[in-house]
């Protein structure tokens, strides 16, 4: 496929713009060592290997109304662990404000910076996630001209609400937004489906081949930002 005019870029954030993993080990190893520090009875709920993620996935699974609210899920299972305990659950918020601040705290892919400084020259960027990382935290925002979350728009991707939002943010029609994620079915399928364009981001350097599922929308794929930035450049002769 080749790609039509594009007049505005959405992007994705996590494991889009950085890897997700390390960004949320690090802000569990963070929460987990203020928990303990400021609530020392924690320390016997909090010894097992990632006894943080498996706390906060068994609230998500009692609170199905919660699913995609990573704020609230993080907090009410920080609020159950200080309450199991006999801890004071007044230390759920400062407990959070620690893990939030490192979870922002993210490791650029190489190419990402460079990349947004040649495409913030040429198109208007919108950020469009359905996690809860923080462009004036994370860096990168300046090249942005707004951001898009699931839990404060209210619609999540592939909800075709959040693309058309996006669009609308940057002024253009969908059909000449160009939107890039790594998640196939959220990103591409999401906003082929709302009629964007899309370009699929495959970080792979294992040299194996990248079977494109059945039920692709119509697509570029890249495999990393600057890939992308050249296909744009060879359209426009920059």
């Amino acid at each position: 496929m080749s790609l039509n005019a594009v007049a505005a870029i959405s992007l994705d954030l996590d494991d889009t713009l950085w890897p997700f993993a390390p960004s949320v080990a690090r802000a569990e190893s963070a929460l987990q060592a203020w928990l303990v520090a400021h609530a020392p009875k924690t320390a016997a709920r909090l010894s097992a290997p990632r006894a943080l993620a498996l706390l906060r996935d068994e609230y998500e699974a009692a609170h199905p109304e919660l699913v995609g609210d990573y704020r609230a899920l993080r907090l009410g299972s920080i609020t159950e662990v200080l309450a199991s305990v006999g801890e004071d659950t007044a230390l759920t918020q400062p407990a959070y404000d620690a893990f939030y601040a490192a979870r922002n705290d993210v490791e650029f892919f190489e190419d990402v910076l460079p990349a947004l400084t040649w495409l913030g020259a040429r198109f208007p960027l919108v950020a469009v996630t359905n996690g809860n990382a923080d462009l004036a935290l994370t860096g990168g925002g300046e090249f942005f001209m707004g951001a898009l979350s699931a839990r404060q728009f209210g619609a999540a991707k592939p909800d075709a609400a959040i693309f058309h939002a996006a669009a609308r943010m940057a002024s253009v029609l969908p059909s000449d937004m160009l939107h890039v994620g790594d998640d196939f079915d959220l990103d591409v399928v999401g906003a082929t489906n709302a009629g964007l364009q899309a370009a699929w981001l495959v970080r792979r350097h294992d040299g194996a081949d990248i079977s494109v599922p059945s039920r692709a929308g119509t697509h570029v794929t890249v495999s990393c930002l600057l890939n992308l930035c050249a296909l744009l450049g060879r359209r426009d002769g920059s």
